[in-house]
């Protein structure tokens, strides 16, 4: 079937098979590589993305049902030399390890701060309860969703 799909503020024209994942056509036809397929059952979170404004996983969504949204990656939302805040702040408070989870947890963290009010940490936590991180305990996570609530 022939689709059209705004990713990153760009149309793309392609032909997929009905039950193509979201995720499949940003990774294999598009080649964005930031949505992580860590699950498969929508449980990890690593393939975040936002579509029309809200965060969801792009491992639980159809290509064909976003053909008139949009769709913004972590690739959409910042550049080396003028990272978004939310990048920031996970790089200033070192909220990362090994990285895989990432992607996926900046995208709930922006969705997450740009849609709550009066975010404390508790809020923070329930907010990322959908987004597995196997190698932090969460708190430098927390810190840097805390300190970017006014930049983003």
């Amino acid at each position: 079937m022939k689709i059209e799909i705004d990713v990153n503020n760009t149309v793309h024209e392609m032909v997929i098979e009905p039950n193509t994942l979201l995720v499949t056509v940003l990774r294999e036809n598009l080649h964005l590589t930031g949505a992580h397929v860590g699950c498969d059952t929508s449980q990890c979170g690593a393939c975040t993305v936002h579509l029309d404004g809200r965060a969801v996983k792009s491992c639980a969504v159809l290509a064909v049902q976003v053909a008139d949204a949009k769709v913004v990656t972590i690739e959409g939302i910042g550049e080396v030399d003028n990272l978004h805040p939310m990048q920031t702040a996970f790089r200033e408070h070192h909220a990362l390890q090994c990285g895989f989870c990432t992607p996926g947890m900046i995208m709930q963290a922006i969705d997450l701060v740009t849609h709550e009010d009066n975010l404390d940490r508790d809020k923070i936590r329930q907010g990322l309860e959908g987004n597995l991180c196997r190698c932090t305990g969460y708190h430098n996570i927390v810190s840097a969703i805390e300190s970017a609530v006014d930049k983003t």
